[in-house]
């Protein structure tokens, strides 16, 4: 299927009138759970070109920013840059306190990533929930002590108890986010004020590296199960996610039965989704959190970078009847009235 129907394209705009009447960050009289939501988030946060400092991209009411992370083997740091996996090229200061941010220097490690967030988060403790995807651009390496441990062990010490873990929406009750999501175990939209997702996926170096068999996805699955088989879950600090889009439940190809129930977050392409027509009612019927990327491509294309205020609702709204959790695109230049947009998920 390409395009969308009239009476579809009428509806969408219908919802993002609504939606513009709706004063900033969208209040209901009841707050939705996390999963019956649909918001905006932004492609590379961590790039100069699209904000000055990280902080920046916080301040932009956007409910995702991306993270790309290299595994530096030889300093063995955590390196953010787009390309470079020997050195830092970022948005990202030396500051780890509020009144260092929007004045240091810039191109940090992830550690001085997660300081800023943590300064920015002392400044707006009420602020929505926001996800950070990272992607993982060469995937971990465990063997040079850059693994999933390591990582966990990063964010709980920079972040503490901001961060929403996947043992908190298990809440000691399900033995699988699977399970959990399946019961709606997500917490009201309202009650995730201050807090913060980690998202991880396979990087586009890992990907294309012939030697490499075992992804970022796979492995961070695999380490959840053997935490919560060593009753350690509380450990784990990122919800790993399956990965380019598909008609039906991906998981059933790729992962071994046993790591299935552990993804509830999907990440592919909106207009793959969308303008082939795939039944993505099943994220939504399962709770579960869906990403589509890439939104400006879905047809009508818009603008990537400064479409009109109009056209992001309507985009909003109609991704929101597909059933996505978060759509993103390079909207950095919309305001934060815009980007802080939510709307009910269908």
């Amino acid at each position: 299927m390409r395009g969308i129907g009239s009476v579809r394209r009428a509806a969408a705009l219908a919802a993002a009138a609504a939606l513009l009447a709706v004063a900033p960050g969208n209040a209901h009289a009841a707050s939705p759970k996390f999963s019956g939501t649909t918001a905006i988030g932004t492609h590379n946060a961590y790039d100069k070109a699209k904000y000055s400092y990280f902080a920046q991209a916080l301040d932009s009411g956007a409910s995702l920013l991306e993270l790309d992370v290299y595994v530096d083997t030889i300093s063995h740091r955590w390196r953010v840059s787009h390309s470079n996996p020997w050195g830092n090229d970022n948005n990202c200061e030396d500051a780890d306190t509020p009144g260092e941010l929007y004045s240091k220097n810039r191109n940090q490690d992830l550690g001085g990533c997660l300081d800023n967030i943590a300064a920015w988060n002392q400044l707006h403790p009420d602020h929505p929930p926001i996800i950070f995807k990272v992607e993982m651009k060469v995937g971990f390496a465990n063997n040079a002590g850059l693994g999933p441990d390591e990582f966990d062990t990063l964010v709980s010490q920079k972040l503490g108890s901001s961060v929403y873990k996947p043992s908190d929406l298990l809440g000691g009750t399900y033995t699988s986010l699977d399970a959990a999501a399946k019961a709606d175990a997500w917490p009201a939209r309202d009650a995730l004020k201050g807090k913060f997702l980690f998202e991880l996926i396979p990087g586009t170096v890992e990907q294309s590296n012939p030697f490499d068999h075992y992804w970022t996805d796979e492995e961070y699955g695999d380490h959840l199960r053997d935490l919560y088989t060593a009753g350690n879950i509380t450990r784990a600090q990122a919800f790993p996610a399956v990965l380019g889009a598909e008609n039906g439940d991906p998981r059933t190809s790729r992962y071994d039965a046993s790591i299935r129930p552990w993804f509830v977050f999907f990440d592919g392409d909106a207009a793959t989704y969308v303008n082939n027509g795939y039944a993505t009612s099943f994220y939504s019927t399962s709770h579960y959190i869906l990403i589509m990327t890439a939104a400006d491509k879905v047809s009508p294309a818009i603008s990537s970078t400064d479409p009109t205020d109009a056209e992001v609702a309507a985009r909003l709204a109609l991704l929101a009847g597909d059933h996505a959790s978060v759509i993103t695109s390079d909207w950095s230049a919309k305001s934060a009235s815009v980007l802080s947009s939510a709307t009910a998920r269908s």
